[in-house]
């Protein structure tokens, strides 16, 4: 395979997947006054902490943790130094690191969605 064709492959396949990133972006927005707290349940799964607020509203928190992965690379080399040649071999690795997004909803007392927050 020449290295223009691979190139392109490999653009065109990260554009598909930023492309299936973005498409599964929710608009809460849209969703205030219309989405249930069991649709959410549904949706999302049980929550991770919920409470009841003295008005009766439901405020429910989503926690959702990534992993951005670890990594290794590794690398040689070769050199003429004077007379001689050298050569080496060179390993490093990355510990992976985590990322969290919490997502809150507040429901009122009938149970419809009635603000969201993204931390």
């Amino acid at each position: 395979m020449n290295k223009n064709l691979a190139a392109k492959i490999l653009w065109l396949a990260a554009a598909l997947f930023i492309a299936g990133c973005a498409t599964n972006r929710v608009d809460w927005d849209s969703r205030v006054g219309v989405f249930t707290y069991d649709q959410a349940v549904t949706e999302l799964g049980p929550p991770d902490k919920q409470a009841k607020l003295t008005d009766n509203q439901t405020v429910a928190e989503w926690v959702s943790r990534y992993s951005t992965g670890g990594s290794v690379g590794v690398g040689m080399g070769t050199g003429f130094y004077g007379g001689g040649m050298g050569g080496g071999i060179g390993v490093m690795q990355s510990t992976p690191a985590y990322r969290e997004s919490r997502l809150c909803l507040t429901f009122s007392t009938n149970h419809v969605l009635t603000a969201w927050s993204r931390k």
